[in-house]
This record gives structure tokens, C-alpha cells and sequence, in this order.
């Protein structure tokens, strides 16, 4: 009686059996999920109590904001200044500065040649960076 491995007959068969893999695998997994949970460490943590809140005025800004306000007019730290006088008056400001960073705050209904042209003259003035604040919205 000869058996081959294409008779449907209740002969022999190739297939691998992987259920007591699968059961194996499914051990091992819970068993490294619970050292996980065990391995975590706590840490003490001292949290300092919280502070009530003081009325002392914080120490003045020492950054340099140039506001181009909806009305046409420019000023450096509510300072204002024509445009005439800009140019000098951002040189007074940053040739003693060794930091030349400066903000710019323009109004939403000045115009983007406006807003280049006064980071022209603050480039010229020294400064080296120019950020931008949003405008107030109301």
C-alpha cells in the first residue's frame, strides 16, 4: 500500500501546524507585557507651593518694537516718530546696542510696501533681526 502526497485518501500531509506556535507566541507576549508593568519606576517629585500673586509691576521690556499704526503714523516703544526721523532715531537706539534685535507690529491696514520700507531702515540702522507681532484684533 503506497501512499502519495496528492491523494486525498487519509495519507500524510505537509502543512505546518502553526497553532502551538501561535499559543507560544501569545505566552510570551503577556509574560513581557506584565515585566513591563513591573519594571516601571516611580519618581518623588517635590512641587513647590504655589506663590499668591504679587502686584509688583515686572521690570521694563528692554526690546525695541516699531508700531506702524492704521493711521499712517510710526512709533518705536509709544514714542513717535515721522518717518523723516526714523532712520536717526533707530541709530540712536541700536549703535549703543550690542543686541540688534528689533520687533515690528504693523497695522492690518498698512500696506506691505510700507512694512518693507521701514525694515529697510532698520537694516540700515544695524539691526540684524526683525520679527513680527500679530496686530491687535478687536
Amino acid at each position: 500500500m503506497a501512499m502519495t502526497a496528492g491523494d486525498s485518501g487519509g495519507g500524510f500531509s505537509n502543512d505546518i501546524n502553526v497553532t502551538p506556535m501561535i499559543d507560544i507566541l501569545l505566552v510570551l507576549l503577556i509574560i513581557f507585557m506584565m515585566q513591563v508593568s513591573l519594571q516601571r519606576k516611580t519618581m518623588q517629585v517635590n512641587v513647590p507651593p504655589e506663590a499668591p500673586p504679587s502686584n509688583v509691576k515686572a521690570p521694563p521690556s528692554n526690546q525695541i518694537v516699531l508700531v506702524l499704526g492704521a493711521d499712517g503714523s510710526y512709533s518705536v516703544n509709544s514714542d513717535t516718530v515721522p518717518k523723516s526721523q526714523l532712520d536717526q532715531k533707530l541709530h540712536s537706539i541700536f549703535d549703543t546696542r550690542p543686541q540688534k534685535l528689533m520687533f515690528i507690529k504693523a497695522a492690518g491696514t498698512r500696506k506691505y510696501q510700507e512694512v518693507v520700507e521701514a525694515m529697510d531702515i532698520a537694516r540700515g540702522a544695524g539691526v540684524q533681526v526683525i520679527g513680527f507681532t500679530p496686530p491687535d484684533v478687536k
